[in-house]
């Protein structure tokens, strides 16, 4: 069993992380992160770069919770890459962060946390930045 938390390189994303790391450490669960693109790696901005990347190794590891890094690049959506890698593993618990939105955006979630919040099969927590 493993808690998976999808990371991009934005504060929704360091967001999920520190949740992730918080619900390893109670749970006494392996973390796995996961950043993904769908090949457009190059200019994708969720794509975490050599040195944000770095960062997320240097925080697991100071947390010491046991984790796996995984940086995914397919053609499927980043939601589909994590309800299957979930489903793999047998997850607990999903983590995703949420962007903040207008009163009219909160009607609609972004599709992929909509896909993942919907379609899991497991636990998800949905956090926002500070």
């Amino acid at each position: 069993m493993a808690i998976i938390v999808g990371y991009v390189p934005t504060p929704e994303g360091v967001a999920a992380l520190e949740s992730a790391i918080d619900e390893a450490q109670r749970r006494h669960q392996r973390l796995v992160v996961v950043n993904s693109s769908r090949g457009e790696s190059l200019v994708d901005k969720r794509y975490a770069s050599g040195t944000e990347w770095q960062s997320v190794e240097e925080r697991l590891t100071a947390s010491g919770v046991d984790h796996e890094l995984t940086q995914l690049v397919e053609s499927k959506d980043a939601a589909d890459q994590i309800l299957k890698l979930a489903g793999e593993l047998n997850a607990e618990l999903i983590v995703i962060g949420l962007r903040r939105r207008t009163p009219v955006g909160k009607l609609l979630l972004g599709s992929q946390a909509q896909t993942i919040l919907l379609e899991a099969e497991c636990p998800v927590l949905a956090v926002k930045s500070s």
